[in-house]
């Protein structure tokens, strides 16, 4: 779990922070119920989206003195009071689990422990069960409803990547409960939505899951004045084609050529150091990029010239200072151009890995062929705007 400040995230139209406060309160209340020091063990898919909530030195001072990725066998040796296995609610999940809970028991060695699990974001019957089959029926059980994870200023996630297979594949709506209640709590942070637009049949289940939720708590009146004017829903399903294109913003490149997981480049990002590999963050925090994401990936150069420029017209600056008061503000500023320049340094190194495969000739064929296809996908667009969409103002 790496490190990640919070403070980018007050910075849009809505402080999202809150959310994020929000979630690590919660998440700290389920760790103090069980006092002493502890263990976690990490469901692998879990462990970024905790990142972006509760960093390692949060967790530390609530006595959490090592972590471990959830493996089959023993886990490795501690000698903390409390295990704690923080995993999605999946049956093969739980094997492993009562594997490690069993072996650990099997330790004569070894102090008595508590056990606990808690489930992202709720248990279900099928792994009760499975516990059960395994006879681990004295371990804890907990939940914490893990809901909207804000990865930066304006960008919200759920991060259940396979929701859309769920719906549409197995015919299981479990993952709409849980957009119906992330967008609840939305609303009890900052206000009530007053018009609400739904498109499609998923939609439309979540909306009505609202409403029926919003009559429900009729008597817990909202004093949260509005924040978000306007809520879309919006089925994946309406618009199979856009995912499919590549994206031509600077992000956009990066997260098609090497991937951005929880706002962190992985492999192909990942700048060589003495030391090894160093992942690189990419949100709003940084000035630099947030300046150039959106923008079109052959906008990004001249952006990036222009940058260097004032940099290093900064640095001159001391040269025209007279007084002591103007070479003291010249001091000041001198952090915060270090950072500007390695944040230079940064996204011209990326920008150059991205051109490389950008002028390839097997890219520029794949735009054209993309391009020939986006005449259908505007026909097929105006065709879905011309029907009819659901909209339940709520009040």
């Amino acid at each position: 779990m790496a490190a990640t400040g919070g403070s980018h995230l007050s910075n849009g139209r809505v402080n999202v922070g809150l959310l994020r406060e929000c979630a690590r309160r919660e998440l700290l209340q389920c760790l103090n119920k069980q006092p002493g020091s502890k263990a976690l063990v990490w469901d692998d898919k879990l462990t970024g989206p905790f990142g972006l909530i509760a960093e390692y030195k949060l967790l530390k001072e609530h006595e959490v003195e090592v972590m471990f990725p959830l493996r089959p066998g023993r886990l490795p040796p501690s000698q903390v009071h409390n295990i704690i296995f923080i995993t999605r609610p999946k049956p093969s999940l739980m094997d492993i689990i009562a594997d490690n809970v069993l072996s650990e028991e099997g330790k004569t060695e070894s102090k008595k422990k508590e056990f606990t699990i808690l489930f992202v974001p709720r248990k279900t019957l099928l792994c009760q069960r499975k516990l059960e089959e395994w006879k681990v029926s004295f371990i804890n059980i907990d939940e914490y409803p893990l809901e909207l994870i804000p990865l930066d200023s304006d960008v919200l996630s759920l991060e259940m990547e396979s929701s859309f297979k769920e719906c549409y594949l197995e015919n299981d709506s479990t993952s709409l409960f849980y957009v119906a209640n992330s967008l609840m709590t939305l609303q009890t942070l900052y206000g009530t939505i007053p018009k609400i637009y739904a498109k499609g049949d998923m939609s439309k289940l979540v909306l009505d899951m609202m409403m029926r939720k919003k009559r429900e708590a009729a008597d817990a009146e909202n004093q949260v004045s509005p924040q978000i004017d306007t809520l879309l829903l919006i089925d994946r399903n309406i618009d199979l084609l856009t995912p499919l294109f590549t994206q031509l913003t600077y992000e956009g490149l990066i997260d098609e050529l090497y991937g951005i997981h929880h706002k962190k480049g992985p492999g192909g990002l990942q700048q060589q150091q003495p030391t090894g590999p160093k992942k690189v963050v990419l949100n709003s925090s940084d000035e630099l990029f947030y300046d150039i994401r959106d923008l079109n990936f052959s906008a990004v150069g001249i952006h990036l010239s222009r940058k260097a420029k004032q940099i290093s017209a900064a640095f001159e600056e001391h040269k025209s200072a007279k007084t002591v008061g103007e070479m003291k503000q010249y001091v000041q500023r001198i952090p915060f151009m270090q950072r500007a320049k390695a944040s230079l340094a940064t996204h011209t190194t990326i920008a150059e890995m991205v051109k490389e495969q950008t002028d390839s000739e097997e890219f520029r064929e794949r735009i054209q062929v993309e391009q020939g296809l986006c005449l259908s996908k505007v026909i097929y667009d105006n065709w879905c705007l011309s029907h009819d969409h659901c909209c339940l103002p709520q009040h």
